[in-house]
């Protein structure tokens, strides 16, 4: 769990043998602003190094089939001349698992033997790619070929979708992805079994770990057991993303979800300065706690029980404590609890652990979708945008363009995925608290047909991170007589 009011997961089914499932971290944060995702103290997974340093191999292997894809569509090779393929249509993007904000914008085909192939194009961060977001929602080997197959690059100039099978290249890529569909099994400090799979990046793909993770994880505690995963980014961007995409393609419903917050966090939110330590103010942290409260109703809308964990600092002080956890209730929460699992690992989480079990066994309602699929393209935007507290939704041109487009090629029908900061319910990351009455800017939309959902981009939310003014990489080295890494968190 990440410290953060804007770290969030879900809990499904209940009791006893407990399996969690987390997202694999990418090395673009790692080596940028996050120095690492295994969380800390006494409550991380090990072995911590390997799991922030790519170990499982699966977003190289994205990277590989997503790159051959690329280059299958810029080939000058007859056998795909009958697919007369625009390339101003073209939507598919080559990717790496760094954080390199001038690949953003690049133009190709500038080699003397590719005349009149120039064009413009640029690189996402490879957990932004479609095909990430392909292993985390597929089911079996057979639907992860269907997805990859289906993935749409761009149109004919007869305006027709052109996809991955229609380039000869769908087989290819289920064979560089044939090994990433099997999550890796790992393990807490205390020995709790951890599925990691998958890693699609939360504030610009759907932010969670993977179906398949969760699904062998249920098997293997039983029907009486939990399975806590992963949803990244709280209530705007996690909850609603896990509710409306991954529970409609897994036929899975969640028990419980568990927001987590922190006295530092609500104080940013409440007006205060980034996070960062502080005196007692029990009268920022209740301003703060507007986010929470919001958060709380959002994830509650849904049918689920809601369980507020409040990460415990050495600098929080009792009065700051008991102000979230009332300000939890009073919006809705089943249960506030605090919790000093990074101090004292299993042990500091046990209350939570037990309002979770009693949320899980007092669900009465079935679960809730915030819109339904036959709705249009932009009536599904909005809704969402609602949920953030936007009055409306302003499009750019280009942006009306592709959802005309996205519309008459059939694909109206699919969930939302909206790529938006994590940082503020609006587009606006400076925006704090709980914003309303705010239009939301949608630059542009874009189509993963073989994932399943259409992808606004709101603002300027860019799919390259970039690094920042000290990026991590700074403190991560290897004691080349131990062979062991530092610097990483």
């Amino acid at each position: 769990m990440k410290n953060s009011v804007r770290s969030f997961s879900l809990c499904v089914k209940s009791y006893d043998q407990v399996v969690t499932c987390l997202r694999q971290p990418s090395q673009g944060p790692t080596f940028g602003i996050k120095g690492g995702a295994a969380g800390g103290g006494y409550s991380q997974v090990i072995p911590m190094d390997e799991f922030n340093l790519h170990m499982t191999g699966d977003i190289h292997a994205i990277t590989a089939a997503n790159n051959l894809l690329a280059a299958a569509i810029d080939t000058k090779a007859k056998r795909f001349a009958r697919l007369d393929i625009d390339p101003e249509s073209i939507t598919w993007r080559r990717v790496m698992d760094v954080n390199d904000r001038f690949l953003r914008k690049i133009s190709i085909g500038e080699g003397p033997d590719e005349k009149g192939m120039v064009r413009e194009t640029g690189f996402d961060i490879s957990v932004a790619s479609e095909i990430m977001a392909v292993l985390a929602l597929t089911t079996s080997l057979s639907d992860m070929r269907e997805r990859l197959g289906k993935m749409v690059v761009g149109n004919s100039r007869a305006g027709e979708p052109v996809t991955a099978d229609d380039l000869g290249v769908g087989g290819a890529l289920t064979v560089l992805m044939k090994d990433a569909i099997n999550p890796t099994l790992m393990q807490t400090l205390e020995g709790t079994p951890v599925l990691v799979h998958a890693g699609p990046f939360a504030n610009i793909a759907h932010g969670n770990s993977s179906v398949v993770a969760d699904k062998i994880a249920l098997k293997l505690v039983g029907p009486g057991g939990f399975v806590v995963t992963e949803a990244g980014f709280g209530a705007d961007i996690g909850t609603e993303k896990f509710m409306n995409i991954k529970c409609r393609y897994s036929g899975l419903t969640p028990q419980c979800a568990i927001i987590v917050a922190t006295i530092r966090a609500l104080k940013m939110h409440g007006g205060g300065p980034d996070v960062v330590a502080a005196t007692e103010n029990v009268a920022l942290v209740e301003a703060g706690c507007i986010n929470l409260a919001r958060h709380v109703a959002n994830t509650k809308a849904y049918g689920v029980n809601v369980v507020v964990a409040v990460n415990m600092f050495s600098t929080d002080t009792e009065a700051e404590l008991n102000a979230v956890r009332d300000a939890a209730l009073a919006a809705g929460a089943f249960d506030a609890v605090v919790c000093t699992h990074h101090a004292h690992g299993g042990k500091g989480a046990v209350d939570l652990g037990l309002a979770v079990q009693r949320a899980c066994e007092n669900v009465n309602q079935p679960l809730k979708f915030l819109y339904p699929l036959d709705i249009g393209i932009k009536d599904k935007i909005e809704a969402i945008a609602k949920s953030y507290g936007a009055s409306g939704v302003e499009y750019s041109e280009l942006a009306e363009k592709q959802i005309e487009m996205y519309t008459k090629q059939g694909f109206s029908g699919l969930p939302i995925c909206m790529a938006k900061t994590q940082y503020s319910f609006s587009h606006n990351a400076a925006s704090k608290g709980a914003p309303s009455g705010f239009m939301l800017p949608i630059r542009d939309v874009r189509a993963s047909i073989g994932a399943g959902f259409i992808y606004p981009l709101v603002g300027t939310m860019s799919t390259m991170p970039g690094l920042p003014t000290r990026p991590c990489f700074y403190e991560i080295d290897l004691d080349t007589a131990t062979g062991k890494v530092i610097g990483l968190s």
